[in-house]
């Protein structure tokens, strides 16, 4: 069994990277190799699986195919330009979340051995005039040039495993709370730095009111999730390879409010309230009433509480720990 996890160098990449390590095998067979592929060669866990580090631009079909070669049986899309990135650079959202994805497409279209497809995709599909509460039956409405791309995607990896070139899956993924490392240019960046900033004692910015609702995800789960979602029986899948990635809604004062249940008093005293009108216009659009029974009932799981997002943070990522 040889895995690509293209996006490997970022969060999920790297925690899935070492979970499937840690697991050894996939789909019922024992993993002969992992490789890693960014636009920067990504760090390596330690490993008794051989783990490769390689360099990709989906935005170039040569270097994508490069890095899928023809012993690859299960990809893991997860490369991307976030939001905001996509949002003020249209021609790059489009050259990277798009064409990069038709890209890695066609390359395993090529292979000839339909590979398994696990797509990242967001709960930014959601939005504009749909009715809550959003079902697996909910049209896709972004209200985002990212969530427009991502939706594009869905629709490629159903079409593409409908005709028999892939066996793919694309989960919308929640926002993941709490992530490690440094603010990224997501709009939702703020959902894990007024949690993580404060834990590790350092000053973070909320730029919306507490009582912002939105739809989370822990990275633990995340990556089971994805895992999971790579074994599901093609059968299973249905006519449509979409589906949301269970989670859970939240008001930011609930975050807020299960930190300090978990850490006590002196983190939430750290985060600034800050409106920031050019955050909350995209945020804003995306909806959180969302039920994603397909894949409850095809295994996948929501974190319990809020207060495992924070206790797994602190267990997994917490600088020191």
């Amino acid at each position: 069994m040889n895995v690509v996890i293209i996006g490997g160098g970022g969060v999920v990449g790297q925690k899935l990277a070492r979970a499937l390590v840690a697991r050894g095998h996939l789909l019922g067979r024992d993993i002969a190799k992992i490789t890693l592929a960014d636009i920067a060669a990504p760090a390596l866990p330690e490993s008794g699986v051989p783990v490769e580090a390689v360099t990709c631009d989906i935005s170039d079909r040569a270097s994508v195919a490069a890095c899928l070669g023809p012993e690859v049986d299960v990809i893991y899309h997860l490369a991307a330009i976030v939001s905001a990135h996509a949002e003020e650079d249209v021609d790059a959202g489009y050259r990277i979340n798009l064409a990069g994805t038709m890209n890695v497409l066609e390359r395993a279209r090529a292979l000839g051995t339909r590979p398994v497809v696990v797509f990242s995709s967001s709960i930014a599909v959601y939005g504009g005039e749909v009715p809550d509460p959003i079902t697996d039956h909910s049209a896709l409405n972004p209200q985002t040039s990212y969530g427009a791309q991502k939706a594009m995607g869905e629709l490629l990896v159903t079409d593409y495993s409908r005709k028999g070139f892939i066996d793919g899956r694309a989960f919308r993924l929640p926002t993941i709370s709490v992530r490690p490392g440094k603010p990224n240019r997501a709009a939702s960046s703020f959902m894990s730095s007024i949690l993580r900033e404060p834990l590790n004692g350092q000053e973070a910015v909320c730029p919306v009111d507490d009582d912002f609702r939105h739809y989370y995800l822990s990275p633990r789960l995340c990556v089971e999730n994805l895992i999971r979602g790579a074994e599901i029986e093609e059968a299973a899948l249905g006519q449509n390879r979409a589906m949301q990635m269970p989670g859970r809604t939240w008001t930011i004062r609930e975050v807020v409010d299960a930190m300090t249940a978990v850490a006590g008093p002196e983190p939430a005293k750290l985060i600034r309230w800050e409106k920031q009108p050019e955050i909350r216009r995209i945020v804003t659009g995306w909806r959180y009433d969302i039920q994603a029974r397909k894949a409850l009932s095809l295994g996948l799981k929501a974190d319990e509480s809020f207060k495992d997002n924070v206790r797994y943070y602190l267990e997994d990522d917490k600088p020191g720990r």
